[in-house]
């Protein structure tokens, strides 16, 4: 709840320090001596728009701060924590307004934004008034109250995770029918590729050795003419060899007769017949791997060519070939495997749809029978606050599918029998929509009020008997939640537990000055007597005063 407010130099306010307490808080005074001035001010520190009008003549600036202490798990403090704002269970608000207009907001000292200031306070404050909209007259927060007001939270979360499940999967199949719708553009492509370098079944180094293949064979071409000749020559009709052979035959024969002369001579042609005998072997080697066939230089030649040409088509080396045609396997299979993926992803569509439609539709069920509940309790209160012949209603109307189910919701009302009900705040008079949000509040006091709520002038134009049933209902209020009302109801302060008197006084140099004073018992009984007499404050006033007050008690 709020526990301090603090203005300076804002219009007539030149320094102000209240402490709050909870309960039912009263301000009075005279028309003109502040009370709104006060409420503006309060407002800027909740993010309202800066003015520099506001700040009080003479000064270059103003200021407001207002501290409010929370429970720790208050959605207002999670709000600051998410904006990196260290929280400890408190909030203090600081509005700096330049007299130029610009502004400066402040949470627990951190200089903010005024959007994130209002991010923050959204939760801590609603200010009600005859012409005031922006609270319940608000028709995107009448959703939000059913829902609270059916304790729908658990239903509320389980649609809208249905719905983040529906919007994600229809992503996911969004993403994967785009990535295959591009992957069949090049199908045809892809398929005679993969064709086409599958029959020819690429090896890595199938260029180099085809290549020296080929190189061998057309060299060898050339060559085996001359091998042969020379071949006929070491090993044919008219190879030496013979006649070494007898020659050699003839001197071991004779070697026992002259070894000394005969054994160098055998040895030396020993030799050469070997040598003779090694280079025939050679030359028949030689013939034998020249002897190839012109067919295999054929093939030998397609297949070369053929992976030249590969190479050039899919300008990669003749060694990637293989790996080219693994790349274009794997998106043939991949388009394969994503068409059944696709599949499968429209069937979780649609499951994720069905699903979430299920949820929608029992919130939507819950949310008539809470809207049901709620119009009777609503209409209960409204013949005590003079509005018998009125009626309130919430309108459910279809809307498209979103996180917050399938419901738009709009409190309506019809001001008199027999008219055409409508929108709460189209149809209903100042006076009336005040009594109708002070009926809605009561109705929905425990269930996502605000810790603070500020009434201004809801009583205006009321007295006697509705302005007593206004007084009983802001107390009830009062029990759970902190409630501040500017009044002009005798009835309505009679009922406070706090009572404020707001006053101008002289501030010197012909200045006045808007001050702000807590009234005990006596001083309650002479400010409601004046409220009940004007300004001639007789006995009777002052007797009636205390009757209210013991009434109220």
């Amino acid at each position: 709840m709020l526990v301090n407010l603090s203005i300076r130099n804002i219009v007539l306010i030149d320094q102000l320090d209240l402490a709050l307490g909870g309960g039912l808080t009263v301000l009075t005074g005279e028309t003109g001596a502040g009370k709104s001035i006060l409420l503006d001010a309060f407002s800027l520190t909740l993010g309202a728009r800066g003015d520099g009008a506001l700040v009080r003549e003479g000064e270059a600036q103003g200021q407001v701060t207002a501290v409010f202490e929370l429970s720790l798990d208050h959605p207002a403090l999670a709000a600051a924590n998410a904006q990196d704002i260290e929280t400890d269970g408190g909030l203090i608000l600081r509005r700096v307004q330049l007299a130029d207009g610009r502004t400066r907001a402040f949470v627990n000292d951190q200089r903010v934004t005024s959007q994130a200031l209002r991010a923050i306070t959204r939760e801590l404050v609603e200010i009600h008034g005859q012409h005031d909209d922006r609270a319940l007259v608000d028709s995107s927060t009448h959703r939000q109250l059913i829902d609270a007001y059916g304790a729908l939270g658990p239903q509320l979360s389980k649609t809208r995770a249905a719905h983040a499940r529906w919007r994600e999967l229809k992503a996911e199949r969004a993403r994967e029918a785009e990535r295959i719708e591009k992957v069949r553009a090049d199908v045809d492509y892809l398929r005679h590729a993969f064709g086409e370098l599958e029959k020819l079944d690429a090896r890595a180094g199938d260029e180099e050795e085809l290549a020296s293949r080929r190189a061998a064979m057309m060299q060898a071409e050339k060559v085996v003419s001359d091998l042969r000749d020379v071949a006929e020559a070491v090993s044919g009709d008219h190879s030496p060899m013979s006649a070494l052979t007898a020659a050699l035959r003839r001197l071991q024969r004779r070697q026992t007769q002259a070894p000394a002369l005969i054994e160098p001579a055998a040895q030396a042609l020993d030799a050469a017949i070997s040598a003779l005998d090694l280079a025939g072997q050679a030359l028949d080697d030689a013939l034998s791997a020249a002897n190839f066939d012109p067919g295999e230089l054929e093939q030998v030649e397609e297949r070369l060519f053929a992976l030249r040409a590969a190479s050039r088509k899919y300008s990669v080396a003749a060694d990637n070939l293989p790996q080219l045609a693994g790349s274009f396997g794997a998106q043939l299979a991949d388009l394969d495997a994503g068409e059944a993926k696709l599949r499968q992803l429209t069937e979780a569509v649609a499951a994720a749809e069905a699903a979430f439609v299920g949820a929608a539709k029992e919130l939507s069920r819950s949310r008539h029978a809470a809207a049901k509940a709620l119009d009777r309790a609503v209409n209960a209160e409204l013949p005590p606050l003079k509005l018998e012949g009125a009626r309130f209603s919430t309108a459910i109307a279809a809307e498209a599918a979103g996180p917050e189910g399938v419901d738009q919701i709009e409190f309506w009302v019809q001001t008199n029998p027999g008219t055409r009900p409508g929108p709460l705040m189209k149809i209903a008079s100042g006076g009336e929509l005040a009594r109708f949000m002070l009926a809605l509040k009561v109705v929905l006091a425990d269930r996502g009020s605000a810790p603070t709520l500020v009434f201004d002038e809801i009583d205006t134009g009321a007295g006697g008997a509705v302005a007593d049933a206004i007084g009983q209902r802001l107390a009830r209020l009062a029990k759970g939640v902190q409630v501040l009302a500017v009044t002009h109801a005798p009835q309505v302060a009679a009922r406070a537990e706090d009572h404020l008197r707001i006053a101008k006084d002289p501030a010197g140099a012909g200045r006045v000055a808007t001050r702000v004073l807590p009234l005990g018992h006596d001083a309650r009984r002479e400010e409601i007597a004046r409220m009940l007499a004007g300004a001639s404050i007789t006995d009777e006033a002052r007797a009636a005063a205390a009757r209210l007050m013991r009434g109220a008690g």
